[in-house]
């Protein structure tokens, strides 16, 4: 499909840098675990998780675009799909940002962890109708949408870290007690 050829370089430069923000999410993690918080498991499954799954889901269409299809029918439904599950996956992570007790999110955190995942993953899942009689602007969506998680991704991963650095780290007070 001519249309996907044109698409090659955009996923393979978005792709590449997913899998590699999901790796250093990871190595953050690890590092942070050092200092748990009582109650930041909870919280990790409300604001960290859904960053990687973000990145997961870029790397998901890049691996999806880079197949030679031969139509747009099988991957617009694909990525229908995988929009329409993005978009039952938002609303648990609305209930745990509710849930959780170890952070009360702020309006950005509403934004960044919700409200602009839910708007990307509707994006997707209904290019894939517009995607039957318009494949070429559905491919913008659909990149469009990437993108947004990507940036998604890249601002909580950054917001979590510097929550943890700023907020969260323990005092000099209680540093010295446990040495």
């Amino acid at each position: 499909m001519p249309e996907l050829l044109e698409w090659g370089t955009f996923y393979v430069i978005i792709g590449a840098a997913a899998g590699a923000l999901i790796g250093l999410q990871f190595v953050v993690l690890t590092l942070i675990a050092e200092r748990p918080h009582p109650k930041m498991g909870e919280a990790g499954a409300a604001f960290a998780t859904p960053s990687v799954i973000h990145f997961a889901v870029v790397l998901v269409l890049s691996a999806l675009v880079s197949v030679p299809w031969r139509g747009i029918n099988t991957l617009s439904f694909s990525w229908g799909l995988l929009g329409a599950i993005g978009i039952v996956y938002s609303v648990m992570v609305a209930q745990r940002m509710r849930k959780q007790t170890a952070y009360q999110p702020v309006f950005e955190d509403w934004l960044c962890h919700l409200l602009l995942p839910i708007a990307a993953y509707a994006m997707m899942a209904t290019s894939m109708f517009v995607a039957w009689s318009h494949a070429r602007a559905a491919l913008f969506v659909v990149g469009a949408a990437s993108l947004i998680f990507l940036f998604v991704g890249i601002h909580n991963a950054w917001d979590a870290v510097t929550y943890h650095i700023f907020v969260n780290q323990p005092s000099k007070q209680e540093s010295k007690g446990h040495k």
